[in-house]
């Protein structure tokens, strides 16, 4: 037994490193008789001090052991030797070098020994040695801080005072050095205290943090800790770490409405305290007394009980006697359940736990107070701004333990300056002094209020959360609490810019939903995590609600950011032109991309209005209602402001949010009578014993009355209650929620040009037959056939009112005796919309939900009408009012149709769903439905489209249009030969008649001009082209290439033959002479008609002579047309025919003007441009010549740009005003 004892001497320690230890101690020096007591130091004392630090470094840190440490300390190195040579430097004598050096030897000592005793992993020999090392560590603690012969904390401040007083330039690392290692010794000191588990060997007075802080007041620590901080950054910039932990140290634990008590009030708060301490007690043993045995007494018994499960049971009492009933009674209240305690680290017993409460003594609170004061108006400033800056930029020297112990000062100071100037107001008011005086600022705590320290604290704070660091957690949340109580204080303030600071700052935190979101999750995820995390984040969710409650009555129009996921990437597509983009302007996409991502930010994060009752919505939950219930377990440890705290939230739960629903749960209902009635309640003395009691009986009124409304809540009394349970247990039902708010895609039959609208209906009937969905297909059926029975009546009416109306017209004459027509066109109403209405539930949702349904109803006609309930599942179909009864009666022939016998694709391998694709993002439904159907009741063969989505859709006027099929020009130059001859005839016979006005002629004209437009749309709208309806395939087909060119080779070799024919032919006729007036009454007559067909065709072969001006003349022919730049259609090929080659001049410069004649021939052949360089009289003008494909002259592509020039230029010559070629000659 005595070798299990570790607070005996070890005998596991290597002998040999005992021996050097003991031998090294023993050389350091003793007292003697000679020197009455006093202390001398050995010959070598400096060097031993040196050798005994190399030990522990070398040996303990290097080997991590605690063999020298548990050495020095059964040697009693600090008490024998270290405390007795710093004795010996005395305050009033000389600086001497050596004593100097003596003393800093053992300052190097004394640290290593004092340090705080931390193991990541414990290994034997720190479980062997650590228990006595603590031990002799609080041994040490006591003789630094009474030691008699000298303030031993004033002598080490002597040693480091040299470097304190230096410049932070002129300080050497030396220097810097010696001041950490004396605020080193004094952390260690306020670090060491007695551990609880361990023997307290009767030093619990000396070590006490009284004691410490009534020695540091005494030794003038306080006054070195107030210089460094007041300096901190300036004189002193790497010791703020140090100096955190020293202050943690000594305020940790201490309430601080205490220490701003006058002895008064302190000692009415102690006795009241030790009241309810004896209270509690004498409570106890009463309640002990009930359940213990009574065997032995006067009329004790003792009885067997024999359960159910035939086991025997042992109850005392006679009143057991009476019946079984209160025998199984007492039974139960003797049982006694033990929760089991969950393994966690033990955070009670540890140095940095501040949840536990220290008791000052008045003498050390009066001595605390000072300081707090002190500090706050010199020193906290200066302190936390420097902290803050080394957080933000996480320097080195700061350890993760360092992050709790800042958060926790801060939220410390701030409560102190709060009660005292609490404290202050209060005694003004006592003292009922007349005295103004001015309010004070806030700015002494300014250093925490900005946004600098929001931004730290939050990100701490979820950082702490994500990592379920909740001692951390704990410490930012009371950071978070005092702030906030702060800011309220002052938005109460006097000064203006106290308020509009605060202001700000509320609007700040508020202004963030993640803030209002983490507070909550924070209360909601509560799971033991100890009681001081329990108070601190039921004490902030209490503060935070409180205050953004009053903050949004307030400012009715307040704005929160709120943040959701970002929008999804950019499909492939996208990519691909934004990699394109930066190919082609690398700089600018950079630009283009950044913008993005700018745009992308904007987008994730959406300010909206706040709405206070839903965030309390999301805040009462049965998440948090346990939390503040776990709180509330503690009634009996709870202050009246804690109690207060609950009974606020539980009171909101029940009555503001309407939720008591929440507390109707055993557990809950027991707890709350437990308070009121007992036992073991609160006392009726108690501040809140009467709010507590008036909520209780509210809340069991309701609960009995929801009982009688709802008997199911019996049974779901005993479990915690779920949204849907809530809903049920409030409504008498569930909530009818749909499982899908989105509609599906839009579905389509793949385009086909052999694929009518009936075979389409084919398709999607046998698809919804395939799919067993017979029920969906005979209700279209029965619909159908419904609207196709109104509508026919409602045309069967109209023909037989038209038929009416037209006997009952009475043809009139006029004077002449002519007839006119009757008037016949009457309008004609147009029927109302046919409403579709479901008959059940199953085709309601299979309305919204089934694509394949949806496009059968489209291709009988329905659509869905556009409101505010399109595209949800209560959206209302509609037969509009232009689809006619033959529509419907086609659709109701096709559905019964391929009701009876499915369609069947062409190739027996393809699936019907395989004809089904989705429709594109710009082709909407309501489109598809207005376009599908014609006039004659067929779909419109222009509105298919190909594979391709998102196609732009057309103008409704228009439609997709084929380009022009190419025509022959023999029909357009009988047409023109026909109006010409006519127009000769109507001037011979018409020489006497009156000419029409300007105004009548217009008006033919854009008669004329309309008709010729509708003809050549109407002509448009037949065309089907084979450019939209051959297969890729054929594209790569060489024979068929080879034989078009064939083709063109003999046509060109054709129309050759014949363009010289016809211009011999010309030549040989010769041209005739005519005058100036009949000149350009002709030119005018071609030039209009010219215009006529060009407008309607745009493919005549009028060549028309013109003369040039020369080159510094700028005057048009009237027959000129403007050129047109680009060329959309075949019809725009050929180029506008050039002038003639000019004629000679008459002499007095002007140049006679000449037409030329038509062609006789009746089949114009296509003409080629030839480009060349022309000399003389050619170069005036352009020369449009038609010439054989064996020329040797070079064409012009009409796809190419640059121009081709010719190799050769023939010589030309004109007869008549045609330009003929030298063939003709031969």
């Amino acid at each position: 037994m005595e070798d299990a004892n570790p607070f005996t001497k070890s005998k596991t320690i290597d002998p040999e490193v005992r021996a050097y230890v003991y031998s090294l101690v023993n050389a350091l020096g003793g007292t003697g008789t000679n020197e009455s007591g006093r202390y001398v130091l050995g010959d070598d004392a400096l060097a031993v001090l040196r050798d005994l630090k190399r030990w522990l470094k070398l040996y303990d840190e290097k080997t991590n052991r605690l063999d020298v440490a548990r050495c020095l300390a059964e040697a009693n190195l600090v008490r024998g030797d270290l405390l007795p040579i710093l004795s010996t430097w005395k305050e009033n004598g000389k600086n001497e070098k050596a004593k100097t050096r003596t003393a800093l030897a053992c300052l190097e000592l004394l640290v290593p020994l004092t340090w705080p005793v931390e193991h990541e992993e414990m290994t034997a020999n720190h479980h062997r040695h650590t228990p006595y090392i603590l031990q002799s560590q609080v041994k040490y603690k006591a003789a630094v801080l009474h030691w008699e012969a000298t303030a031993v904390l004033r002598q080490t401040i002597r040693i480091a005072l040299p470097a304190l007083a230096m410049k932070r330039d002129e300080r050497t690392p030396r220097d810097e050095g010696i001041i950490k290692l004396m605020l080193y010794l004094i952390r260690n000191i306020a670090a060491i205290r007695q551990v609880p588990n361990l023997p307290s060997q009767g030093l619990d007075t000396e070590v006490s943090r009284s004691a410490t802080i009534e020695t540091f007041r005494a030794q003038d620590v306080f006054a070195l800790l107030l210089t460094i901080c007041s300096n901190m950054g300036e004189d002193y910039n790497l010791m703020d770490v140090i100096v955190l932990e020293i202050i943690f140290n000594l305020i940790k634990g201490v309430n601080a409405e205490q220490l701003w008590m006058n002895q008064q009030q302190r000692t009415k708060t102690g006795i009241s305290d030790l009241r309810a301490t004896l209270a509690a007690e004498q409570h106890m043993h009463m309640e002990a007394k009930k359940k213990e045995g009574s065997r032995h007494g006067r009329f004790g018994t003792m009885i067997w009980v024999k359960g159910d499960d035939k086991q025997m049971k042992t109850v005392s009492g006679q009143d057991n006697l009476k019946n079984h009933k209160t025998a199984m009674f007492n039974m139960d209240n003797n049982k006694k359940w033990n929760k089991p305690m969950q393994r966690r680290k033990d955070l009670d017993h540890t140095n940095y736990d501040f949840d536990q409460k220290e008791t000052l003594s008045s003498e050390a609170s009066e001595q605390l107070r000072n300081f707090a004061e002190e500090f706050l108006d010199s020193g906290f400033n200066p302190l936390v701004s420097h902290l803050r800056k080394a957080i933000e930029r996480e320097a080195e020297r700061l350890l993760p333990i360092n992050y709790r112990q800042f958060f926790y000062i801060v939220a410390w100071f701030l409560k102190a300056e709060r009660v005292r100037r609490e404290r202050k107001h209060k005694d003004a008011k006592a003292s009922k002094a007349v005295t103004e005086f001015d309010p004070e600022s806030y700015g002494l705590v300014a250093a925490v209020l900005n946004q600098e320290t929001f931004i730290t604290l939050n990100r701490y704070m979820q950082m702490s959360w994500d990592e379920k660091a909740w001692q951390d957690l704990n410490a930012c949340m009371r950071c978070f609490t005092e702030i906030l109580l702060t800011v309220q204080d002052m938005a109460q303030s006097a000064l203006e810019e106290d308020q509009a600071i605060a202001e700000n700052i509320q609007n700040r935190i508020f202004y963030e939903e993640t803030t209002h979101d983490r507070i909550r999750m924070i209360l909601q995820d509560y799971k033991d995590q100890g009681l001081g995390y329990l108070d601190a984040c039921t004490e902030l969710s209490h503060v935070f609600l409180k205050m953004l409650e009053r903050y949004s009555k307030e400012n009715v129009d307040l704005q929160i950011r709120s943040k959701r996921k970002a929008r999804r990437k950019r499909n492939d597509a996208q990519l691909k032109e934004q990699s394109a983009d930066q190919q082609n302007d690398e700089q600018g996409a950079d630009d283009d991309s950044e913008h993005e991502d700018i745009m992308d930010t904007v987008q994730v994060s959406k300010e909206r209005k706040f709405d206070f009752k839903r965030f309390a919505a999301k805040f009462v939950t049965q998440s948090s209602v346990d939390t503040f219930i776990s709180l509330l377990k503690f009634y009996k440890d709870l202050s009246a402001e804690q109690l207060k705290r609950v009974h606020r939230f539980l009171h909101r739960a029940a009555f503001k949010q309407e939720q008591a629903t929440l507390l109707y749960r055993v557990d809950i209902v027991a707890l709350l009578y437990k308070i009121v009635e007992g036992p073991e309640g609160l006392s009726n003395k108690h501040a809140l014993y009467g709010e507590w009691q008036e909520f209780t009986k509210q809340l069991f009124r309701k609960m009995f009355k929801k009982v009688d409304q709802r008997p199911e809540l019996i049974v779901e009394m005993l479990f915690s209650k779920i949204t849907n349970t809530l809903y049920y247990l409030e409504y008498g039902h569930d909530k009818q929620t749909s499982t899908s708010t989105r509609p599906p895609a839009e579905l389509e039959v793949k385009a086909s040009a052999a694929r009518d609208r009936k075979e389409q209906i084919g398709v999607a009937v046998t698809v919804l037959l395939r799919d067993h969905k017979d029920s969906l297909v005979d209700w279209v059926k029965r619909i159908v056939n419904r609207a196709y029975d109104e509508r026919f009546a409602w045309e069967a009416e109209g023909e037989a009112r038209k038929a009416e109306a037209e006997a009952a017209a009475v043809p009139a004459e006029n004077d002449e005796g002519n007839q006119k027509e009757p008037v016949l066109d009457l309008p004609t109403a147009q029927p109302s919309y046919i409403s579709i209405s479901p008959e059940n539930d199953e085709i309601r949702i299979a309305m919204f939900k089934n694509a394949r349904l949806k496009l059968l109803m489209r291709l009988v006609g329905l659509t869905e009408e556009n409101n505010d309930k399109s595209g949800t599942p209560d959206a209302m179909w509609i037969i509009p009012s232009h689809v006619v009864a033959a529509h419907l009666e086609g659709s109701k022939a096709a559905i019964e149709q391929y009701s009876a016998t499915q369609w069947q694709p062409e190739n027996e391998d393809d699936n019907p769903e395989d004809f089904l694709r989705r429709v594109g993002k710009d082709q909407r439904a309501s489109h598809y439905a207005e376009e599908a159907v014609g006039e004659d009741g067929e779909p419109k063969r222009d509105n298919f489209i190909d594979d391709s989505e998102g196609d732009e859709i057309l103008p409704e006027e228009e439609g997709f249009l084929f380009p022009d099929n190419p025509r022959q020009r023999k029909s357009v130059l009988e047409q023109l030969k026909a109006k010409r001859a006519a127009k000769s005839k109507k001037r011979k016979r018409g020489s006497d008649d009156e000419e029409p006005d300007d105004s009548e002629d217009g008006a033919m004209k854009e008669q004329r001009r309309r008709k010729r437009e509708e003809v050549a749309l109407a002509r448009r709208r037949k065309f089907k082209s084979e450019a939209f309806i051959r297969d890729s395939d054929d594209e790569s087909d060489d024979e068929r290439d080879r034989a078009f060119f064939e083709r063109e080779a003999e046509l060109r070799k054709k129309y050759a033959q014949l363009n010289r024919a016809q211009i011999a032919a010309a030549a040989a006729a010769g041209a005739e002479e005519v005058d100036e007036a009949s000149l350009a009454k002709r030119r005018k007559t071609v030039a209009r008609l010219r215009g006529e067909i060009e407008a309607g065709n745009g493919d005549e072969d009028v060549v028309m002579g013109d003369d040039q001006e020369d080159s510094g003349e700028n005057s048009a022919p009237p027959s000129s047309q403007p050129r047109r730049n680009g060329r959309s259609s075949e019809a725009e090929s050929d180029e506008e025919t050039p002038p003639s080659s000019p004629p000679p001049d008459d002499g007095d410069g002007k140049k006679p003007r000449q037409a030329l004649k038509e062609l006789p021939q009746g089949k114009a052949q296509p003409r080629t441009r030839v480009v060349g360089r022309l000399s003389g009289k050619q170069k005036a003008v352009g020369v449009e010549l038609d010439v054989d494909s064996d020329s040797d002259l070079e064409l012009e592509d009409e796809d190419q740009d640059e121009v081709i020039h010719a190799k050769a230029i023939t010589t030309q010559r004109s007869r008549g005003g045609f330009v003929i070629d030298d063939d003709d000659d031969e």
